[in-house]
């Protein structure tokens, strides 16, 4: 079967930059995501560049709202782009404060400049809601369709589902990934996939490898804050503002919830003379602060909240409960920059135990690099990473060094590490190599081609060779390409 016309202008040989132009007709077109060039992507194009003409363009689909798949949607509009942008219903809530953030860091501070930006981004934002078909673009001989289905990535992702005909005498459904979440994600549902597509174009970030388990990850943060805990200092979490900061408080909220259980339990039994059940040492959780320092981070953490009928039905269940897991009693915020360095300061002179939460999530800028400044040189103090550490990175530097006490460079400053540094594993966000394979085969009828996209070369090599085999064990005919 011959597809249709399909130009991938980011993601093809990195994992950022997602940008992909399909053609309706042979003079329209659409772009399903427009995002931004990362780390070592970046050489593959100036920062915002667009090196595309934009004529013909007529929509532009958001799978989710990361950086990486949005960040280009400034020049897009500075180019002349007029057309709508369709999203799903969380993501249009959630994208004028990512593009004003992006906005304020690559572009200018003005005020009135930005406003009259994010003027232009309300007026194009269309919110589609879930599993239903939305026409894009109709003529004499045909039309296309668009319908999102949650992607369980990140609150509001989704994948595309595109159905092309021309005079009901041809029908093609091409189907873009979007990022793929992984199953066992607080807050948001497990993703299904769809019935079929014609045409896949699949995200291949870990088509390499296995995640490790998420089921009991929980346990393992909580053990890693206890090891931290016991020297009576300061945990650091280095965390990106949107989706790994909400599930981690929405997991500290489980753990501090069945802490508080757990010692009326034991308060119980003392009451009746039985022997009480053994405790983490020296550990008092209830007065442990969890200090969220990142304003980004809060706006997004506001806006989960707004958005609780997106939520799965466990973390709705808690909230029938009466539970907070966004804003609990231990949670402090901070906004301030001055309100910001008065508690680095604080923590560092006087170690107190308390649990902290900034950006950004590889070191590499944010204020977390303020408490790293200054708590590394402290053994009482620890660093528990739960993301993927980029190559180059000081976060990378810290993991890889720290435990053999070396240093790390932050601002240009030589920071000896005598904190403790700790891994979690298990909170990528995205889809491993068998939940990728599973978005396939679970469908009714197989794709007759996936393209494989956003990935390094290996993950997509790998991939590749374990769909094929799969497609020759099921007897299945379908042809799996890297383009």
């Amino acid at each position: 079967m011959k597809h249709t016309k399909l130009i991938h202008h980011g993601a093809r040989e990195g994992v950022t930059g997602s940008c992909h132009q399909l053609w309706m007709d042979d003079t329209s077109s659409l772009l399903i995501d427009c995002g931004l060039f990362q780390g070592t992507d970046e050489g593959q194009n100036d920062e915002l560049a667009l090196d595309f003409p934009i004529e013909g363009i007529k929509a532009l689909i958001v799978t989710h709202v990361h950086i990486d798949h949005v960040g280009r949607i400034p020049n897009l509009l500075a180019a002349g782009f007029e057309g709508p942008i369709l999203c799903s219903e969380p993501s249009a809530r959630l994208l004028p404060i990512v593009l004003e953030d992006a906005f304020r860091l690559s572009i200018s501070r003005d005020q009135e400049q930005l406003e009259q930006y994010l003027k232009v981004v309300e007026q194009r934002v269309i919110a589609l809601p879930y599993d239903h078909w939305f026409t894009l673009h109709e003529t004499d001989t045909g039309q296309c369709q668009v319908r999102l289905q949650p992607a369980g990535h990140v609150l509001g992702s989704a994948y595309v589902e595109l159905e092309l005909s021309v005079h009901e005498t041809s029908r093609e459904r091409i189907v873009f990934s979007g990022d793929l979440g992984a199953p066992h994600s607080p807050i948001l549902p497990d993703l299904v996939p769809p019935e079929h597509a014609d045409l896949l174009v699949l995200e291949s970030t870990y088509g390499d490898r296995r995640h490790e388990d998420r089921a009991h990850r929980r346990e393992r943060l909580q053990a890693a804050i206890e090891r931290a805990l016991a020297d009576q200092g300061t945990v650091l979490i280095p965390s990106f503002s949107i989706g790994r900061t909400q599930e981690l408080l929405y997991e500290l909220e489980e753990i501090l919830f069945e802490q508080s259980q757990s010692g009326d339990a034991q308060a119980s039994a003392e009451d009746r003379g039985k022997p009480a059940k053994e405790e983490s040492p020296d550990i008092d959780w209830p007065q442990i602060p969890i200090i969220l320092d990142s304003p980004l981070a809060s706006r997004f953490t506001a806006t989960y909240k707004e958005l609780q009928v997106f939520w799965d039905e466990d973390a709705r269940h808690h909230l029938e409960d009466g539970r907070k897991p966004l804003s609990f009693k231990q949670l402090i915020t901070v906004d301030s920059h001055d309100e910001h360095m008065r508690i680095v300061t604080h923590l560092a002179a006087t170690a107190r135990p308390a649990i902290v939460i900034a950006g950004n999530g590889m070191c590499s800028g944010g204020r977390i690099v303020n408490y790293l400044k200054a708590m590394l040189g402290d053994p009482r103090h620890h660093v528990v990473f739960v993301g993927y550490q980029g190559n180059g990175t000081p976060g990378r530097d810290i993991q890889t060094h720290g435990p053999n006490g070396g240093f790390v460079d932050l601002d240009g400053e030589r920071i000896d590490i005598r904190a403790s540094v700790d891994s979690v594993g298990g909170y990528s966000a995205h889809a491993d190599q068998a939940d990728l394979v599973g978005f396939v085969t679970r469908m009714k009828q197989w794709p007759s081609e996936i393209r494989l996209i956003h990935g390094e070369d290996q993950a997509k090599q790998r991939l590749a060779e374990v769909l094929r085999a799969r497609y020759r064990e099921a007897g299945k005919q379908g042809q799996v390409t890297i383009p």
